[in-house]
């Protein structure tokens, strides 16, 4: 009796013994041959070998955002000085024969090609989802990329239709970080995280709060504006988020009005010597006696400002009669 494929989703009821078709002979490999094609197989995925750096394209996810150039430098000097020491991982190019994707070492293959040696790699055959396994895990078991970085990881998969628990899987976190690293991922697109970096020293309450900011159309528009500053590009990573941060947060402080126009005289004596000025806005009108000119009368009319203001305002009710 055939056994049933080890991937079959359902069972065949059997054909009736007349019509029962004459069973072919398997031509896979059975018993000890199968064993050890299957560990010829095996042996060979796991074994190292040299391929030309020019064969290997990029595939899966971008992981990084931005390299800093003097680590880059730095890892290119000791590639040179003691050689490959951890294979890259690759798999065949699902639709170019002799040319191969990676999956993950990517700063080690930049680096390779840039000094011309082969890359070691290991091969294996991984299908689109087998691929973002690999790479999220080996992003997980990495200490040195940043929780944007993650987040920016765990958006790109969002966008190419992978579900949360495949996310999470794949980065080995719960679904309740998996939405919180999306808010942050979906909240900005590559190009504007690729400016700031991978901020090393943010965690996820400050991105947290920079994404809830930015759904402010104003604010995005600040947080975008910093980005364009000259002296940006020369900041480290960290201070590019805090520029931008202040940015997104400092609403701007509203304008002052404008001094109301005022309407000013000088009063002068029968001499035309000058004794004060009047001066009028919206809000009155006000007098101003100097008092280095004045010569005493300053001290007089305040002595008198009350029964003089009174026939004054006498003298204007008779005006008005």
């Amino acid at each position: 009796m055939a056994r049933k494929g080890i991937l079959s989703s359902e069972t065949k009821a059997p054909a009736p013994p007349q019509e029962r078709p004459t069973p072919k002979p398997s031509t896979a490999p059975r018993g000890a041959v199968g064993a050890l094609q299957s560990s010829l197989t095996r042996l060979q995925e796991n074994a190292v070998q040299d391929l030309d750096a020019s064969l290997i394209d990029m595939a899966g996810v971008e992981d990084r955002l931005g390299v800093d150039d003097e680590s880059q430098r730095k890892l290119e000097e000791s590639l040179r000085t003691y050689g490959q020491q951890v294979p890259v991982l690759v798999r065949p190019h699902p639709s170019q024969a002799g040319r191969f994707e990676i999956v993950y070492g990517r700063r080690r293959l930049k680096a390779l090609k840039a000094i011309g040696v082969p890359v070691k790699a290991m091969v294996r055959h991984l299908d689109d989802h087998a691929l973002v396994m690999a790479q999220g895990q080996e992003n997980t078991a990495r200490q040195d990329l940043s929780f944007v970085e993650k987040a920016s990881f765990a958006a790109q998969l969002d966008a190419s239709g992978h579900d949360r628990q495949t996310i999470a899987d794949a980065l080995t976190i719960d679904l309740p970080m998996v939405s919180r690293m999306l808010k942050v991922g979906n909240a900005f697109d590559l190009a504007f995280l690729r400016k700031i970096g991978s901020a090393p020293g943010i965690g996820r309450d400050r991105w947290l709060t920079l994404a809830k900011l930015v759904h402010d159309p104003e604010a995005k528009s600040r947080a975008e504006e910093a980005t364009t500053v000259d002296t940006f590009s020369d900041l480290a990573s960290d201070e590019r988020f805090e520029s931008i941060f202040k940015a997104a947060n400092n609403k701007p402080t509203p304008k002052a009005p404008a001094p109301a126009a005022t309407e000013a005289r000088t009063l002068r004596n029968q001499d035309g010597k000058a004794l004060a000025e009047v001066r009028r806005t919206p809000r009155g009108v006000t007098l101003n006696i100097s008092a280095r000119t004045a010569g005493g009368f300053d001290k007089w009319l305040d002595t008198h400002a009350e029964e003089l203001m009174r026939e004054i305002h006498d003298r204007w009710r008779q005006s008005k009669a």
